[in-house]
């Protein structure tokens, strides 16, 4: 069973629950997509925990962390990334963020400057393909589904039933925890927070892209679609191609992976970290 411990950490008024693991002078910091948190890098953090200090946690709202009003937009998100790492990790950091998440970790990457060490983006979110040319139209429909999904979760035997993708994609002990904490009523209602939050950031992001991360970047593009997406995952992958290749230190990589790249690709997406760790050494011996 999954036994690590954490701590409430205030961040911008709100409280987020961090678990912190690994030894080492260096940090790593994960940052989720939407509906999950710290948990989603369990089958990662065994394989770094000899390299590095490693920062898993809930976004405010969601997991173990404190409940919120209202509804976050992605820059309130970037802002509390912010001053967490300000709060736990001390210096330069790696920064890896799954789907959602991407968006988070850019917009907080002009803030973060040169303390931002090197960036793993894990099937992260490409604001400009085709598939989110009515993505707001797409949210309606996806808010409604899961609406149902929060009260049927209520239900225990129904949330595992309808769980079955995570259940069969973590270990069973990081799965019980996601049940526990996130596959609930509150953490549904989060999830649907977060999905609305992307679909407001869509626009914005299109209209003013982030400036581009100015460390090592490295994106791993999950290479299989979901069933009957094919097309749409095509399209996906161009844009993932093309934001990675247009940035000065960009690499796209693809991964034999469906979307849940940390928990289908563990070893691959903890050695591309240990790659940005020992690049970003060798960068600061250089100089």
């Amino acid at each position: 069973m999954r036994q690590s411990r954490g701590r409430a950490v205030p961040v911008n008024g709100r409280s987020v629950y961090v678990e912190e693991s690994g030894t080492g002078p260096d940090h790593v910091v994960f940052e989720a997509g939407a509906g999950m948190g710290r948990t989603c890098w369990d089958p990662v953090l065994p394989l770094l925990a000899d390299r590095a200090r490693l920062v898993a946690y809930d976004r405010a709202g969601a997991g173990r962390s404190g409940r919120t009003q209202g509804r976050p937009s992605i820059d309130d998100l970037a802002a509390d990334l912010v001053a967490l790492t300000g709060a736990v990790v001390p210096g330069r950091f790696v920064l890896v963020a799954h789907s959602m998440g991407g968006l988070v970790a850019r917009r907080a990457a002009a803030a973060l400057g040169p303390r931002l060490r090197g960036l793993l983006l894990l099937d992260p979110t490409a604001e400009t393909a085709p598939v989110y040319d009515t993505f707001d139209r797409t949210v309606v429909q996806v808010d409604r589904t899961m609406a149902v999904m929060q009260a049927l979760v209520r239900f225990r035997p129904l949330a595992r039933l309808g769980s079955g993708s995570v259940r069969r994609a973590f270990p069973a002990d990081t799965y019980a925890a996601m049940l526990a904490e996130d596959l609930v009523p509150a953490g549904i209602a989060q999830t649907r927070k977060e999905v609305k939050a992307v679909a407001e950031a869509i626009p914005r992001f299109r209209a003013e892209p982030p400036a581009p991360p100015s460390c090592p970047t490295v994106l791993l593009s999950a290479s299989r679609p979901q069933p009957g997406r094919a097309r749409h995952h095509a399209g996906l992958v161009e844009h993932q191609r093309r934001w990675a290749e247009s940035l000065p230190d960009g690499r796209f990589e693809p991964a034999d992976s469906g979307h849940l790249v940390q928990a289908e690709q563990p070893a691959i997406v903890a050695a591309r970290v240990r790659e940005l760790l020992d690049a970003s050494e060798t960068g600061e011996e250089a100089r």
